[in-house]
C-alpha cells in the first residue's frame, strides 16, 4: 500500500527565518540552526520531514502509520519499527517514492562569508567573519579552532616572549634579594608573583601552539 501523498510547501517566514512545511500535518517548521541535519521533527505531530537527499546508499521510505524510515537503496522489504504499527513494507520500482525526495526549504539570500573546513571534524561551515585570524565553533562537533593559522603563531611567540621575561625577573629577584629576603619575608611574594606569572605564560603558548586551526574553502563576498 502506498503512503498517503503529501505535499511539501516551502514557506518564508516573515521574519527571513527559513521554515518548511511539514509533510504530514502541514505545519511550519522552523529551520534555525538545523540546515546541517538530513531531517527535522515537527513540533506539532512530531513526525519527521527531510531537507537533504539520504546518505549516500540510502533513500527515504515514509509508511502508512507516517513514519519516515531511512533504508539501504536496494532494500526490497522493511518493518516499521513502531510498536503498535509494525507494518512489513515491500518495496519495488512500483513502490519507490518519489513523494519522499527533500523538500527545498525556502532560505534567505545568502549571506556574506567564508565556507571554513573544520580542523576538528573536517566538515564544512560557514564562517560569518569578514576577517581571518579569529576564533571559531563549528556547529557540527561544537569545538573551537584558529580560522587561519597567523592568529595561534602571533599569540604563542607573544606569550612566550612575555613568560620568559616574567622568569628572568624572578630570578634577577631572587639573585638580587636574598639577603634583604631574609629580613623582609614579604620579598618571597614578589619571586612567586614573578614565577607565577611566567609560568601562565608559558602554560597559554602551549595552548595557542596546539589549537587546530581551520582554513578557508572559499568566499561568497
Amino acid at each position: 500500500e502506498l503512503p498517503p501523498p503529501y505535499t511539501a510547501i516551502a514557506s518564508p517566514d516573515a521574519s527571513g527565518v527559513p521554515v518548511i512545511n511539514c509533510r504530514v500535518c502541514q505545519s511550519l517548521i522552523n529551520l534555525d540552526g538545523k540546515l546541517h541535519q538530513h531531517v527535522v521533527k515537527c513540533t506539532v505531530c512530531n513526525e519527521a520531514t527531510p531537507i537533504k537527499n539520504p546518505p549516500s546508499g540510502k533513500k527515504y521510505v515514509r509508511c502508512q502509520c507516517n513514519c519516515l524510515l531511512i533504508c539501504k537503496d536496494t532494500s526490497r522489504k522493511i518493518g516499521c519499527p513502531r510498536p503498535n504499527c509494525r507494518r512489513i513494507i515491500t518495496l519495488g520500482p512500483v513502490m519507490l517514492i518519489p513523494e519522499e525526495q527533500p523538500a527545498q526549504p525556502a532560505l534567505p539570500v545568502q549571506p556574506d562569508g567564508t565556507r571554513v573546513v573544520c580542523g576538528h571534524c573536517g566538515n564544512t561551515f560557514l564562517w560569518m567573519e569578514l576577517r581571518f585570524n579569529t576564533l571559531a565553533k563549528c556547529p557540527h562537533c561544537k569545538k573551537i579552532s584558529s580560522v587561519g593559522s597567523a592568529l595561534p603563531r602571533r599569540r604563542c611567540c607573544a606569550y612566550i616572549t612575555i613568560g620568559m621575561i616574567c622568569i628572568f625577573i624572578g630570578v634577577g629577584l631572587t639573585v638580587g634579594t636574598q639577603d634583604f629576603a631574609r629580613r623582609f619575608h614579604a620579598t618571597y611574594v614578589s619571586w612567586a608573583i614573578a614565577y607565577l606569572l611566567g609560568l601562565i605564560c608559558l602554560i597559554r603558548a602551549c595552548y595557542w601552539g596546539a589549537i587546530k586551526v581551520s582554513y578557508p574553502e572559499h568566499s561568497f563576498a
